[in-house]
C-alpha cells in the first residue's frame, strides 16, 4: 500500500511562513506527477501547486501565486511546499498527492491515486 507522509504543518500569525514536506517510495517521487491540495472546513479540496516529473514545470493556483513555491528533491524523495506570507484564508488540512505521468498533471482531486494523511495549517 503506498502512501505519502507530510509534515511541518502547524499555527503561525498572518504574514508568516512554514514549510511542508512529503516523504514518499523511492520510485514516485521521480516519475509521478506531484501535488499539493487544501480542504478549509466545509470546503472542497482544491489543488493549491503541483510538479511535472520530466520537467519540473509547475502549477500554482493564482491564490498563491508568488507567495508559495512547490519543489521536490529526487535523492530524499521529497516534495516541499515553501508558504510565505501566510493569510488566514491560507488555513486548511494540506495533502500531498501523486498519479503516474501522464501528459500533463491533473488539477482535480478524482485523478490522484496516491494520498498523504495531511497536515494541518492554521492561520491567525
Amino acid at each position: 500500500h503506498v502512501q505519502l507522509v507530510e509534515s511541518g504543518g502547524g499555527s503561525v500569525q498572518a504574514g508568516g511562513s512554514l514549510k511542508l514536506s512529503c516523504v514518499g517510495p523511492g520510485y514516485v517521487t521521480p516519475s509521478y506527477c506531484m501535488a499539493w491540495f487544501r480542504q478549509a472546513s466545509g470546503k472542497e479540496r482544491e489543488v493549491v501547486a503541483s510538479i511535472y516529473p520530466d520537467d519540473g514545470s509547475m502549477f500554482l493556483t493564482d491564490s498563491v501565486e508568488g507567495r508559495f513555491t512547490i519543489s521536490q528533491d529526487n535523492a530524499k524523495n521529497t516534495l516541499y511546499l515553501q508558504m510565505n506570507s501566510l493569510k488566514p484564508e491560507d488555513t486548511a488540512m494540506y495533502y500531498c498527492a501523486a498519479h503516474p505521468r501522464n501528459s500533463y498533471c491533473s488539477l482535480v482531486p478524482v485523478d490522484y491515486t496516491v494520498w498523504g494523511q495531511g497536515t494541518q495549517v492554521t492561520v491567525s
